[in-house]
């Protein structure tokens, strides 16, 4: 997808859709508090700073499941050194980290996820990064219209006289490893696969050596509902919170298991009284069949 740029107090913002989510120029963030000259030395000079490479550090841990927590010890371990000048590239090359990374050429800069984007603006100045949220909420505001545009309109379009809605479709082998029973796995276990098996029911290892192929371009995340989507943002908010309160892995985990059961089930129920309903309001003059009748109820 093409780049995109926002306006953030007369400073341009380049906004990257990549495969796992937005990412947001820091270098051009960095241009809000000094030149353009100069806005690479102070994205490293936030690299060195031990608040922010332990903030790094737990998001890889969240959603990254090669990242490499030894070797992210290093770079803490060295902060506030005055020998201590650590790169982009040499975080990313040795922690294996996804949160960051570099784009070459003339539009290029270092590029970062939208949580790390926000966290990276703070430090240069509060205010700004009021300015760039309310910046990015109003594209992702103008995205999603539009593609509700689009969506109208292919609507308007089909020839069908009745709503079609079906949730995303698991085409995929399920691992065959209970780790519900057996929790020896979990001592080893990174944050994202915590919640990986807590909502799915298995980890994100088991299933690409389950789905070799399509574990080549595509994640479990990447065929999940929409419901289940929901959940795991949940899950993570609360995961983050369970573990500031000091609570263990195993605590943790069947908090979450218990929490992504019962708002899976919620959500799958209103989403089925939902369809009834729109079948009810849909079914046409002509006798058209209503979807409602293939659903289980």
């Amino acid at each position: 997808m093409k780049n995109r740029i926002i306006d953030v107090q007369n400073v341009k913002i380049t906004i990257s859709k990549e495969e796992l989510d937005d990412y947001i120029c820091i270098t051009d963030i960095a241009k809000a508090k000094s030149n353009s000259a100069r806005a690479a030395d102070v994205v490293r000079n936030w690299l060195r700073n031990r608040g922010t490479l332990e903030y790094l550090s737990v998001w890889e841990q969240i959603y990254n499941p090669d990242f490499k927590v030894f070797e992210s010890e290093h770079f803490k371990k060295q902060a506030g050194l005055l020998t201590f000048t650590p790169s982009v590239s040499e975080w990313i090359n040795k922690t294996n980290a996804i949160g960051l990374h570099v784009k070459r050429g003339k539009y290029g800069g270092t590029f970062a996820h939208k949580d790390l984007a926000f966290e990276f603006a703070s430090a240069i100045s509060p205010v700004f990064k009021l300015y760039l949220i309310k910046e990015f909420q109003r594209l992702k505001e103008e995205e999603n219209n539009s593609r509700q545009i689009e969506w109208n309109a292919k609507r308007f379009l089909s020839k069908s006289n009745y709503l079609i809605q079906t949730d995303a479709v698991k085409n995929y082998l399920l691992p065959q490893i209970n780790y519900m029973e057996n929790l020896q796995w979990l001592a080893y276990a990174e944050e994202a696969d915590i919640l990986n098996v807590a909502l799915f029911g298995f980890t994100a290892k088991a299933w690409r050596e389950a789905n070799p192929e399509l574990a080549k371009k595509s994640n479990v995340r990447d065929f999940a509902t929409i419901n289940e989507l929901t959940v795991l943002s949940n899950l993570e908010s609360h995961n983050a919170q369970m573990i500031k309160e000091g609570k263990g892995k195993e605590e943790r985990f069947k908090s979450l298991q218990e929490i992504a059961e019962y708002q899976l089930n919620v959500l799958n129920t209103a989403e089925q009284i939902k369809r009834i309903e729109i079948c009810d309001n849909d079914v046409t003059s002509s006798g058209a069949l209503c979807l409602r009748d293939s659903l289980p109820i």
